[in-house]
């Protein structure tokens, strides 16, 4: 496999490299893959910035293997890759799951080789209903999750985009192309690694970690996202990182990179080029 990282268990971890200038790092919502940041890769890379982005293991063109799906090791797979690509001076943008793998990421192998961190519908600093976070997502939608994936996850990734974009919603936009992509990288990806995907995005807990983060970070969420709910999480977020600046997309559902790409493509290209 070309462009790929071979991790220290075996595994490989596809990744697309283009551009040139400082890097910018990103990580891929769930069930998806590194071709969900087409608009912002292009866009970047054509103002002056090296691009990244990597497939989460399970995922897209990675390996498949069914030991290491889980946080930890999704934040040593993207340090394998940072380290293998000689980065310096990296901002890492996550969005929803890879918000949380961005953030664990730091907080287990530092900040020598990154600068900021950009969180977008993020799912820190806790989503689920769980350890005290009550008012987070019901455990019963993780399990209905979990069910439709084991049950028919063609269909599931068929119907989904519809609250992913916030398609469901009256007067929004409609795009079947974005339904189309959203199911293609989801069944390009293995079953086993996203069952399995499902718990880590529901249950990961970065509360107490996110309080050592002493870099820039952004928040990015829509008020409007029924998937990840923006009161638990971006906005709690923000409060709980030192550095932290909040920016809400008014009625934005979670897939505003796609839904929103020209707002967010120039609110990144903004803090990639702040000095500060």
């Amino acid at each position: 496999m070309s462009n790929s990282v071979t991790t220290k268990d075996g595994t490989r971890i596809f990744y697309r490299d283009f551009g040139a200038g400082r890097p910018i790092v990103f990580s891929h919502g769930w069930p998806l893959n590194a071709d969900a940041w087409d608009g912002q890769m292009l866009f970047l890379a054509q103002n002056g910035f090296r691009v990244i982005a990597h497939d989460r293991r399970g995922h897209g063109r990675s390996d498949q293997p069914a030991t290491g799906n889980d946080m930890d090791t999704y934040a040593d797979d993207l340090a394998e890759v940072i380290e293998a690509l000689n980065l310096k001076d990296a901002i890492l943008v996550g969005h929803s799951t890879g918000g949380g793998e961005i953030t664990r990421y730091v907080t287990r192998h530092g900040t020598s080789r990154v600068a900021k961190l950009v969180l977008l519908g993020a799912i820190t600093p806790l989503m689920g209903a769980t350890n005290g976070n009550d008012d987070g997502v019901p455990l019963a939608v993780a399990d209905s999750v979990r069910k439709s994936v084991a049950d028919n996850r063609s269909q599931f990734y068929l119907d989904f985009p519809d609250i992913f974009f916030g398609m469901n919603k009256e007067g929004a936009t409609k795009s079947e192309g974005w339904r189309y992509s959203f199911w293609q990288q989801g069944m390009s990806g293995g079953i086993h690694g996203q069952y399995a995907c499902i718990e880590q995005f529901w249950g990961s807990d970065y509360r107490e970690e996110m309080k050592s983060i002493s870099i820039p970070v952004l928040v990015i969420h829509g008020d409007g996202d029924d998937v990840v709910p923006i009161e638990t999480t971006g906005k709690r977020a923000a409060k709980i990182v030192p550095n932290a600046t909040l920016i809400v997309y008014e009625n934005a559902p979670h897939g505003f990179p796609a839904t929103h790409q020209d707002r967010l493509n120039a609110d990144l290209l903004a803090f990639a080029r702040d000095l500060a």
